[in-house]
């Protein structure tokens, strides 16, 4: 049992990072794929026998790589020089070009979000092979049928394998084509990392770090654009509370009462710098937009001081960018804080109507957050039941419960008058 803990704890660490230089060196997503899972089998076996590697991860991809490039000269291809010659940087850019940054990882994402391919198949993929997630994971969170997920990753490995895609970062004057794909792949990557639909804790700081850095690069690589800066920020003031959501058992600690003395100062200040210099640039965006609402919170050293009528400004203005219900609820939730719990109700109850966030459990939880404060816990009570029925995160099944249980015996309360707006 231990011995698979070390196994995982590898694919964890290092897994994206081999299996990025697998696909680099074989061209192939399937076949990086298998090289990569028969290495994992084998260190099962062999450290099992010989004890664990100092170095687990390099064993890994030592092994991996060396059972690539067997099944390639199995195989006959006649690619295998080129395979080979992959080892070394092919054509080295001049020293000052943001273009030859060497990271097989980042040409994975360009790779991934090649304008042939469909928006959600680009997501698919880059969350299996960047975020390491697996497929009933995507089908969480994109929340459809496993089934459906599957065919997209299938569908876009082989519109790469076919269209013959080159493992590279496009030229200088191609970046703009795939700016956008590239952010919302490290938007999705970085929001699972964040609030994962189904890992066993609420935090993947594996895929939180991998998503900054790979920001960082794309900060680099595209540094004209104001919207790769919003996004690094937004990405930096939004982990920076990651110490204070959650328990040290691992419960979900909401906003208003986290501890902000936990919150990482040094991350706050970077990203508000990084947010400045992008809103200098006068191009907004709905990455700056919603770095601009993680800073308001960030500069309340308090919740009593954050400023929620700035912030239902802000949501507001999201809208125009992003015309989503999940970008409607989070502008729902604001305003109840801000101003009206009654008007934020109605505007839950359209969206309930609508059924577009039919599946999402964050819409009941929120419903039944408002009547809780309206003084209305029975109703409330109805719709925690709701979010909890589709709520699949164990660490927000908790938080969801204690808030039910709550809510039944506040309603077996005398009645008192609720909270009016």
């Amino acid at each position: 049992m231990l011995l698979a803990r070390i196994v995982e704890d590898v694919f964890r660490t290092d897994g994206r990072r081999v299996l990025a230089g697998l696909i680099r060196l074989t061209g192939d997503f399937d076949a990086a794929e298998d090289a990569l899972q028969e290495a994992y089998a084998r260190a099962l076996d062999v450290w099992q026998r010989d004890g664990v590697p100092g170095q687990p991860g390099a064993w890994v991809n030592t092994v991996a790589r060396r059972l690539a490039i067997d099944r390639l000269r199995r195989g006959g291809t006649t690619a295998l020089p080129d395979v080979e010659s992959r080892e070394a940087p092919q054509n080295p850019a001049p020293a000052d070009d943001t273009a030859a940054i060497e990271d097989d990882r980042l040409r994975l994402l360009f790779i991934c979000c090649h304008p042939a391919l469909p928006f959600d198949a680009r997501s698919a993929l880059a969350l299996r092979t960047l975020g390491g997630l697996s497929t009933r994971e995507i089908a969480r969170a994109f929340v459809e049928p496993e089934a459906t997920t599957a065919q997209r990753i299938v569908r876009a490995k082989r519109k790469i394998r076919e269209a013959r895609i080159p493992f590279e970062l496009p030229p200088q004057e191609k970046l703009d084509e795939r700016t956008d794909a590239v952010l919302g792949v490290l938007y999705l990557i970085f929001n699972e990392g964040y609030a994962s639909t189904d890992a066993p804790t609420l935090l993947r700081p594996d895929l939180v770090r991998e998503a900054i850095r790979l920001a960082r690069l794309a900060v680099e690589l595209l540094p004209a654009s104001a919207e790769a800066q919003g996004l690094l920020a937004l990405m930096l003031l939004t982990d920076a509370r990651r110490s204070a959501r959650l328990t040290p058992e691992g419960d979900l600690v909401p906003l208003d009462e986290q501890d902000r003395a936990l919150w990482d100062g040094a991350a706050i200040d970077e990203g508000t710098r990084i947010l400045d210099v992008a809103l200098a640039r006068r191009t907004p965006g709905p990455y700056q937009t919603q770095a601009a609402i993680a800073a308001l919170h960030g500069a309340a050293t308090r919740a009593a001081d954050t400023d929620w009528r700035q912030i239902a400004a802000l949501y507001r203005a999201l809208l125009e960018w992003m015309p989503t219900p999940v970008v409607e609820l989070n502008a729902a939730s604001a305003l109840a804080m801000a101003s009206s719990l009654n008007d934020a109700l109605a505007w839950m109850e359209r969206l309930e109507a609508g059924g577009e966030l039919a599946r999402y459990h964050r819409l009941p939880a929120a419903k039944g957050d408002v009547l809780r404060r309206l003084g209305r816990p029975g109703d409330a009570a109805e719709a925690y039941r709701r979010a909890l029925a589709l709520v699949t995160n164990p660490a927000e099944r908790r938080f969801l419960e204690a808030r039910l249980t709550e809510s039944l015996a506040a309603a077996s309360q005398p009645v008192e008058t609720g909270q009016k707006s």
